[in-house]
């Protein structure tokens, strides 16, 4: 103890306020630096680099450490080290802390019970989505585990039901997926139990109390309740109407295995039906094949589910047991890709009795379902324009109600640079149909929600264009940099949506000026009174185009040193076509025009003065001849009767 009396006595000379990290460090960086606590040694090394990697890096120690004098060393009440108040940032936290079974228990004197740093450590405290915090969601049930697994002290004060907690956690479905398989979405400690506010079970305010359980459950199977509607036979609801079961009855909390209803109704059992071809039920006075192809569901990613995974609303007090079961609810396990679909413009239009409309089963098949990854799957990137066109090709169910340009979609798509790319250089991760209108949510473009709509078209594009969205976003033309009222231009004004064109082509840059055109129609008129504009017009389609001069994305005003047209710049723009280009060479007014007299006053002039010199020239001379007509004729005639004579 007299080193760090001596070493805190040199460090600590100035008050609280004036305390640097540096101070600080200067003896907390030993880590022989000790103090005791209840008859203990405990560490006072603070690891420098833990601690600015840690989330309160950018803090200083004095933020936290607030109740001490430091001139009164060693910064010791009695034999208590002064503790951090972590409910000076952390009030809502730490209420909910206080309300708990742990918080209830440390203020009870119960030294076992956890405090704030026992699970996100002292000065290395890292952020719950950092693998490697303590606090990650892999990391969760070790962290419990420290507490509650089997052999620690408290374990010894649970019930003998609950000693083997952790080591039943690991076993269940749950663990099998977070520690086995990685799936961070399964459930932990943390999302049965709450972070902070560990209550309970007894208490109605406990995620865990009865009542609450099935909502705590639903925080991840959202559809659960329909599905054990459909599933559970109705001898409980007959024998005891007002007692429903919750989600532990069945599924004990931390030993919850697979569930078995599948050996009550075996695939074998299914398929004595519906392998044979003739099988068949009648709908409106139609017949419709109930006939499913064995080798089908073999080769399907759903190949591990029974039938009546998908199927649930059978009983055997059917007969058949599928009896009347109804369409299958692929929103029980694909509940985001279901939640999409139902704001997507498909499902809307099948909602009001459009049964052209697709399903899931429209794209992913019925029973020979594929994974994205496989080539012979449908939603495999290379077959999405053919899956697509099942619908949109010109002549198909969805094409009646196109108008205009939005006919032959997919011939334009295939011909196009995207659809060229897939297609012949077989390149997987150019745009397909989904890459902009998304999966599950394709909306039309004049819904502010679709991924097409004019204001988040750029950001669509920049999913895959990411450097020339940067560019784009900077430019004037972007809504965050321009404050003009009028309609800026996005990526689909320029490149058409489905014919997406090389822009090194000739077509491709003679048509770019007619599209600057619509917005700068003046521009564009002195453009072609240029020698530029006049040989563009006769075809030369490596002439300077508007994007060659004011760039393609980055679009600046002159103004902006970073614009191609800037003072610094502009040579080196010019050198593009022009490699002896100079400062003298570059002074040639690219958009000058004899229309404009208040801009351009002297070329205005001299192209009056000259066109008045060549008309009045030729309108002088041309009098003069027609004046000269017939004394030319008189002449002529006389001189033909004097040879007459001769």
């Amino acid at each position: 103890m007299n080193k760090l009396y001596i070493l805190l006595s040199l460090v600590f000379s100035v008050q609280l306020m004036g305390q640097s990290n540096e101070d600080c460090l200067a003896c907390h960086l030993d880590n022989t630096l000790t103090s005791v606590r209840n008859n203990r040694n405990i560490s006072l090394f603070v690891n420098e680099r833990q601690f600015s990697n840690s989330v309160h890096g950018e803090l200083d120690c004095v933020d936290c450490h607030q109740d001490f004098d430091p001139e009164d060393l060693p910064h010791l009440d009695g034999e208590n080290i002064y503790k951090v108040d972590c409910s000076l940032c952390h009030d809502e936290v730490f209420e909910k802390y206080q309300r708990s079974l742990h918080g209830i228990a440390h203020e009870n004197g119960k030294f076992l019970a956890p405090e704030c740093f026992t699970c996100h450590s002292k000065h290395n405290i890292q952020s719950s989505s950092d693998d490697n915090s303590r606090t990650h969601k892999m990391n969760i049930p070790s962290l419990c585990g420290e507490c509650h697994k089997d052999g620690t002290p408290v374990s010894t004060l649970q019930s003998v039901s609950q000693r083997h907690i952790l080591e039943d956690y690991s076993e269940s479905i749950h663990g099998e997926g977070l520690l086995k398989r990685g799936l961070i979405v399964t459930a932990v400690c943390t999302d049965c139990h709450d972070t902070h506010n560990i209550l309970p079970h007894e208490s109605p305010e406990s995620s865990i109390n009865r009542t609450n359980i099935p909502k705590t459950c639903m925080q991840c199977h959202r559809q659960i309740e329909k599905v054990h509607t459909k599933v559970i036979r109705g001898e409980m609801w007959e024998n005891q109407p007002h007692v429903i079961p919750v989600c532990v009855d069945c599924h004990q909390p931390h030993k919850v295995r697979r569930v078995f209803y599948q050996e009550d109704f075996p695939n074998n059992a299914c398929m004595e039906c519906h392998s044979d071809p003739d099988i068949h039920k009648v709908v409106d006075g139609e017949k419709v094949s109930l006939f499913v192809d064995p080798s089908e569901l073999e080769n399907s990613v759903h190949k591990d589910n029974n039938c009546v995974k998908c199927h649930t609303n059978v009983t055997k007090r059917n007969s058949p047991v599928c009896l009347n079961s109804g369409i299958v609810d692929c929103t029980m396990c694909h509940v985001e890709a279901g939640e999409q679909y139902e704001l997507s413009h498909h499902a809307k239009i099948r909602l009001i009795g459009n049964e052209d409309a697709p399903t899931c089963t429209g794209c992913h098949d019925e029973h020979l379902i594929k994974g994205k990854s496989d080539p012979q799957s449908p939603i495999y990137v290379r077959n999405i324009p053919d899956l697509c066109g099942k619908c949109h090709q010109e002549g198909h169910v969805a094409t009646v109600h196109y108008e205009g340009e939005q006919h032959q979609i997919i011939k334009n798509y295939k011909m196009s640079l995207h659809g060229k790319g897939l297609i012949e250089s077989g390149l997987l991760v150019t745009a397909t149909c989904v890459s902009c209108h998304t999966n599950h949510r394709e909306l039309p473009a004049t819904d502010p929600l679709s991924s097409i709509h004019k204001d988040k078209i750029a950001e669509t594009c920049g999913t895959c264009h990411q450097g020339i969205y940067n560019e784009f976003q900077s430019s004037i033309h972007s809504q965050s940099v321009s404050n003009s009222d009028e309609k800026l231009p996005t990526c689909n004004d320029c490149h058409l949506p489905h014919s997406v064109s090389n822009v090194d082509q000739a077509d491709f840059r003679q048509k770019i000026l007619f599209q600057c055109g619509k917005c700068h129609e003046e521009l564009t008129h002195s453009y072609f009174d240029t020698f530029h504009g006049k040989v563009s017009n006769l075809g030369a389609a490596q002439t300077a185009k508007c994007h060659d001069c004011h760039g393609a994305h980055n679009i600046l005003p002159p103004s902006n040193i970073a614009s191609t047209l800037n003072r610094e710049n502009v040579v080196e723009t010019c050198k593009t076509c022009h490699p002896n280009s100079n400062r003298k060479f570059v002074g040639y007014l690219t958009h000058a025009t004899h229309h404009d007299r208040d801009k351009y006053p002297y070329l205005y002039y001299t192209f009056w003065f000259m066109t008045i010199l060549l008309v009045g020239t030729f309108s002088f001379f041309g009098l003069h001849t027609l004046l000269w007509l017939p004394r030319a004729f008189s002449e002529k005639r006389k001189h033909k009767r004097k040879n007459t004579d001769e």
